[in-house]
């Protein structure tokens, strides 16, 4: 069946770390992952723990593609691959695509994660359903009904953002970024007039500036405050917190949610199995 609309599927919302329990059972604990359906592509932003139980969906309903934009490396976001059912599977190809780590090429990593003594299916045995490829910054992706656009973030080690754009509409992917003392210029542009934004607030404010504890400034997070400015300057129509803290509980990521939507009334905090439907403009997409 062919989506004419972007349907957002949030798979994992949690940062740095997978955290299970009765606190967070709300909002979720798998680590970063969005299922983005475009037409009759599906696009995965990240393969943190919340990518197995997409995987077990596709091999279920017969999928046979799937494109795995990565951001960066960091285990919360490559923890999920391994355990991604499609690799397994005859005939469902995977394509794992990011910008360059500055270390190593992208496929050079992958079989790092798979290999003993860490894992003990060798990243040799799912050659054929797996391939890896690596963009440049700025360079364009069509993927089926989809183009997608990157742009290098701010983040310790590489990082880089996704903009997917299909009939009129964009969805943004920022996560793992900190901003600036001005509104970030290369995220500004990449999100401008976006209808989703979805952005990294790890932190408060208080705790990006340190009160009543130690700092995250260079830590590579950002806040809910600096995501409401660069959604104001971007003009973005929906902005979602992203990448939430491990010790965040619930009721936290409420207050926060709230917190921001009074400065942004467009807000909302991810929680796992959430779904976002961005309705395409046929009349845009015509005139395209």
């Amino acid at each position: 069946m062919t989506h004419p609309d972007i349907v957002l599927r949030f798979r994992g919302v949690r940062g740095s770390l997978a955290t299970p329990g009765p606190s967070t059972v709300g909002v979720g604990g798998n680590t970063s992952c969005v299922e983005v359906q475009v037409g009759d592509a599906r696009l995965v932003l990240d393969a943190g723990s919340g990518l197995r139980a997409l995987g077990d969906e596709l091999v279920a309903t017969g999928g046979s593609h799937t494109t795995l934009l990565l951001s960066h490396l960091h285990w919360d976001h490559i923890q999920g691959l391994p355990f991604f059912a499609p690799i397994y599977t005859p005939g469902h190809r995977v394509e794992v695509i990011s910008g360059g780590n500055g270390v190593m090429p992208l496929e050079a990593a992958l079989r790092r994660q798979m290999c003993a003594p860490f894992f003990p299916v060798a990243f040799d045995d799912v050659t054929a359903q797996v391939s890896a490829r690596e963009l440049r910054a700025g360079e364009t992706l069509r993927v089926g009904d989809a183009t997608v656009r990157m742009a290098r973030l701010n983040h310790p080690d590489p990082v880089w953002g996704y903009r997917i754009e299909h009939g009129g509409r964009a969805v943004v992917y920022a996560t793992d970024t900190e901003h600036y003392a001005c509104v970030d210029p290369v995220l500004r542009r990449l999100a401008a007039d976006a209808d989703v934004l979805i952005y990294d607030a790890q932190y408060t404010p208080e705790e990006y500036r340190g009160d009543g504890g130690p700092a995250r400034v260079g830590w590579g997070h950002s806040t809910w405050q600096a995501a409401v400015e660069l959604a104001r300057a971007a003009n973005v129509r929906r902005l979602v917190l992203f990448h939430h803290d491990p010790r965040r509980s619930d009721a936290a990521v409420a207050d926060l949610e709230a917190r921001a939507r009074i400065a942004f009334p467009g807000t909302v905090a991810a929680r796992e199995g959430d779904e976002i439907r961005v309705g395409v403009d046929t009349s845009a997409r015509s005139a395209a």
